[in-house]
């Protein structure tokens, strides 16, 4: 439900509305807007009587909200949310792009690719400690010496870091990191979501191979509703019947999910495609449709990149796709930071 308050609102009277609708065990979601302030009401509506608030003379408007997910609903929220990572801004007119190994696999290569790509455009560092893999024989990434290698290319570079969290034990070993990613194995991980909403550093949710975009705000709403506002979509690709590429880029789901949430939007053109031809356009493409940022695989030896290297761009592939990337963020009014 949500309850849109007068401009010229007397706050005593506010204050003893929420201080009663919080009595009926119900949980606040406030908004200050220009002109009035937004009141979201989660929880079971059914015990508010919609005509009794209506009649308060602070009270604009009363809407009960049909879609499952509250807090991440952009009905509640009409603003962009804009989450500040060491200083650079996810959502609003900003647009950031992250970019780094899929995988870390040494200090050598990762501090090589996080100053290549610094030097290119990128603003924070993504790089695989914990690997999921559908193959058991595969790669699973360094682990714990891995998050360490990350952190000492932080010391490095400045960068801030991203990297894929797998399971609720590992996340006081991430302290350090400034966006713990969410993978698409993970997303309706409900425990994992649990434990993520108790923090407050930003989080990373991929869409999962073949989650709706409901399922997916309501995975972020998991977040949400323990505490934690910051929350990054990340769309990279759905599974459909076509095997040309590895998964097939949902970019309809930037505008959608831009009517339907407040929360930034990003795109993963990488995993999307699988092949790393394709990560320029795909990455023209999210920017043209309205997106946030992008999150691109980079590697400096891709053919013997551990992990992923068909999809991964070299630095100068990567160089030449942030220029033309600046070109489109100029028709769509988005600002990069340099």
């Amino acid at each position: 439900m949500i309850l849109v308050i007068k401009k010229d609102r007397d706050k005593k009277q506010v204050d003893n509305l929420i201080r009663w609708i919080r009595s009926l065990g119900l949980d606040i979601y406030r908004s200050e807007g220009e002109n009035s302030e937004i009141i979201g009401i989660v929880g079971d509506t059914s015990k508010v009587d919609i005509e009794l608030i209506s009649t308060l003379d602070i009270v604009e408007s009363v809407t009960r909200v049909q879609e499952p997910y509250k807090n991440a609903n952009r009905k509640f929220h009409p603003q962009d949310t804009v989450i500040d990572v060491a200083g650079h801004k996810f959502g609003g007119n900003n647009f950031q792009i992250i970019a780094g190994p899929c995988s870390v696999e040494s200090e050598k290569q990762i501090i090589e690719v996080a100053k290549a790509v610094q030097k290119a455009g990128a603003t924070v560092l993504r790089g695989g400690a914990f690997k999921p893999r559908t193959s058991p024989y595969s790669f699973q990434g360094m682990g714990l010496e891995g998050l360490k290698l990350l952190r000492k290319a932080k010391e490095e570079t400045g960068m801030p870091i991203v990297t894929e969290i797998m399971s609720e034990y590992h996340i006081d070993d991430f302290y350090g990191v400034d966006i713990i990613q969410v993978g698409a194995r993970n997303m309706q991980n409900f425990d994992l979501l649990k434990h993520l909403g108790k923090l407050k550093t930003p989080i990373l949710l991929k869409r999962g191979i073949a989650a709706t975009m409901e399922e997916w705000l309501m995975s972020a709403e998991y977040i949400m509703s323990e505490g934690n506002p910051n929350v990054i979509l990340c769309e990279r690709g759905i599974r459909t019947y076509e095997t040309y590429t590895r998964n097939t880029l949902d970019i309809s789901a930037v505008p959608v999910l831009k009517e339907r949430t407040h929360l930034p939007v990003i795109v993963d053109p990488s995993h999307a495609s699988g092949i790393s031809r394709l990560v320029k356009p795909l990455s023209l493409a999210a920017a043209a449709a309205g997106a946030d940022g992008l999150i691109i695989e980079v590697h400096n030896d891709p053919p013997h990149a551990l992990c992923d290297g068909a999809q991964s761009l070299r630095p100068e592939q990567f160089a030449d796709a942030v220029q033309s990337i600046d070109k489109i963020l100029q028709a769509v009014g988005k600002s990069r930071d340099k």
